[in-house]
C-alpha cells in the first residue's frame, strides 16, 4: 500500500509504527453552524480510508476532534444571546446527525477542546521550559518558531520568507512578539468571552495547540497518520508539528494526507460568491449516498467540482449498482441450488480479478475512482449473468462481492423501500386488476398516470415494480 505523504510530496509504502494497527488523526470541524460540503469531503475520504485499512486487516484507532471554542462560536453565541457552550453542543449534535446521513463512522474518540484544556496547560508549560514558548506582557503565550530549526518542513516554506511576508502585516496586538512568525498558544480573555484559570492569565488556548494534545492523549507522542484538507496544511498543521515535535522530542506523524479543494461550479466555494451549500441543504435534494458516492467519484487529492449535473451522474451511478444488487436478489429466489457450471467457475475468475482490480487502485493512494470502475466491472458481469438459470452459489458470490466492496467506500447498496401514499398503491393495483382483466388500453392508461406523478412502473417476472422516475 502506498500513500502520498504530504511532507516528502512523494507516494511511501504505508509501513505502520506497530504491527497490524493504525493510528489515525483526522481535524474535525470547529462547530458554529451546519457543516457545509467542503467539510464533508474529509469526512467522506478519510472515512473510506479508515475503512480500507479495516478490510485490510488493520485495527485502527481513529481520532476526529470538534473545535468548540473559537472567535466564530462565541460570536453566534454573542448574537443569540446564550453561551458558547450552547451552541458548540447543538451543532455537534447536528454534525453527528449529517455524519450518520453520509454514513460516515463515528470516530473511537471525538474529543473537544474545551475538555482538554489541562492537557493543553500542560504542554505549553513544557514548551516554556524547553525554551520553546514565552510569555508576553498580557500574557499571550507565543511559540518561538525559531527554536524549531525544522519550522516549515510540511508547507516546504522557508522561516526567512515568511518572516518577510508577515512584517508586512503589522497585526495590531502582536507587538510584544519576538519574531513576526511566532504564534499563540494562549491567549487573555476578551470581554463576555469563555475563559479559564492559567499560570500566564485568564483566557483561552490557541487553534494549534488543541490538536497537538488531543493527539497525544489518544494516540500517543508519535502517531502514523494526520489528515485533513490541504487548507490546513499552512499554518495549522506546520505549527502542529513545530509544538508536537518540540514538547515530545519525536516525529510527531509519518505519513500527512490532505484532501484537495471542493468548488462549486468550476468557482471556489465561498458565502461572499453566493455557492456555498450545507450538506442539510443537499439532503434536502439528495439521499446524503449520492453526497458520499460523488466526494468518491475523484481521487482525493484532485480538485473537485460540485455541480448539479455531476450530482444527477452520481445519482444514476449509484443507483445503477443498487438496481444490479436487487435483480441479484431478484435471481437467488429461482436459482439452482446446485454447485456452480463450468462456465460459472469461469466468471468467477473474472469477479477474483475484478477485486484485483479494486485492492490495487485503493492501494495505490486510496484511488477510489478507479475502485469504482472496477465496483461497474462487477454490476456489469451481475446484470448479465443474474438471471434464474444461474446457480446460487454463483449469484451469491456476484452478489456478496459487490456490496463488500460498496461497503469500503461507505456506499449502502439496499435500495430504500419507501412507503406509497394510499393514492398511488390503489392505481398500482388498479393497473394489475385491469392486466389480469385483458384491459391493456386501461392499464396503460393508468401507468401513463403514474409515469406523470414521478413513479415509474417495471414488469418483471417477480411481479411490479416500482421506483421514483
Amino acid at each position: 500500500m502506498k500513500i502520498f505523504n504530504t511532507l516528502s510530496r512523494t507516494k511511501e509504502e504505508f509501513i505502520p509504527l506497530e504491527e497490524g494497527k493504525v493510528k489515525m488523526y483526522v481535524c474535525g470541524p470547529t462547530v458554529y453552524n451546519f457543516i457545509h460540503i467542503g467539510n464533508a469531503r474529509p469526512m467522506i475520504v478519510f472515512d473510506t480510508v479508515r475503512r480500507y485499512f479495516e478490510y485490510k486487516g488493520y485495527e485502527v484507532n481513529f481520532v476526529s476532534n470538534f473545535t468548540d471554542v473559537d472567535d466564530k462560536i462565541i460570536k453566534k453565541a454573542i448574537e443569540e444571546g446564550v453561551d458558547a457552550d450552547t451552541i458548540s453542543q447543538r451543532y455537534i449534535a447536528e454534525c453527528k446527525k449529517d455524519m450518520q446521513g453520509m454514513n460516515v463512522k463515528p470516530a473511537t474518540v471525538h474529543p473537544q477542546a474545551t475538555q482538554e484544556i489541562c492537557g493543553m496547560l500542560d504542554m505549553i508549560g513544557d514548551l516554556i521550559e524547553k525554551g520553546h514558548a514565552y510569555v508576553a506582557k498580557d500574557g499571550t503565550v507565543y511559540f518561538r518558531t525559531g527554536s524549531f530549526k525544522e519550522y516549515g518542513k510540511l508547507s516546504h516554506k522557508n522561516l526567512e520568507d515568511l518572516r518577510s511576508g508577515f512584517r508586512e502585516l503589522k497585526v495590531t496586538g502582536e507587538e510584544d512578539k519576538e519574531d513576526p512568525t511566532d504564534f499563540v498558544l494562549w491567549k487573555p480573555k476578551k470581554e463576555g468571552e469563555p475563559y479559564w484559570e492559567s499560570p500566564w492569565c485568564q483566557g483561552r488556548p490557541g487553534w494549534h495547540i488543541e490538536c497537538s494534545v488531543m493527539s497525544r492523549k489518544y494516540l500517543g507522542e508519535s502517531i502514523d497518520i494526520h489528515a485533513g484538507g490541504e487548507d490546513l496544511i499552512f499554518p495549522h498543521h506546520e505549527n502542529e508539528i513545530a509544538q508536537s515535535e518540540a514538547a515530545n522530542g519525536k516525529p510527531f506523524a509519518a505519513y500527512w494526507m490532505h484532501n484537495a479543494f471542493l468548488n462549486i461550479d468550476n468557482r471556489k466555494m465561498s458565502k461572499s460568491l453566493g455557492n456555498f451549500f450545507t450538506v442539510r441543504e443537499i439532503s434536502e435534494k439528495y439521499d446524503l449516498q449520492v453526497l458520499r458516492f460523488f466526494m468518491l467519484s475523484a481521487h482525493y487529492r484532485s480538485p473537485l467540482n460540485f455541480s448539479a449535473d455531476l450530482m444527477e451522474a452520481s445519482k444514476n451511478g449509484l443507483e445503477r449498482i443498487r438496481t444490479a444488487v436487487e435483480r441479484l436478489n431478484d435471481g437467488l429466489k429461482t436459482a439452482s441450488a446446485g454447485s456452480m457450471t463450468g462456465a460459472e467457475k469461469e466468471l468467477a475468475a473474472e469477479v477474483k480479478g475484478f477485486v484485483g482490480k479494486y485492492e490495487a487502485a485503493m492501494d495505490d493512494d486510496f484511488n477510489t475512482a478507479d475502485a469504482i470502475a472496477a465496483v461497474f466491472e462487477l454490476v456489469k458481469l451481475g446484470n448479465s449473468t443474474s438471471s434464474g438459470e444461474s446457480s446460487r452459489e454463483y449469484l451469491t458470490l456476484v452478489k456478496e462481492t459487490i456490496e463488500r466492496l460498496c461497503d469500503v467506500l461507505g456506499i449502502i447498496t439496499e435500495t430504500k423501500k419507501e412507503a406509497l401514499d394510499s393514492e398511488i398503491e390503489e392505481m398500482i393495483a388498479m393497473r394489475q386488476q385491469a392486466r389480469k382483466d385483458k384491459n391493456f388500453a386501461l392499464a396503460d392508461e393508468i401507468r401513463g398516470k403514474l409515469l406523470s406523478m414521478g413513479i415509474l412502473l417495471e414488469d418483471t417476472r417477480e411481479g411490479v415494480k416500482w421506483k421514483r422516475a
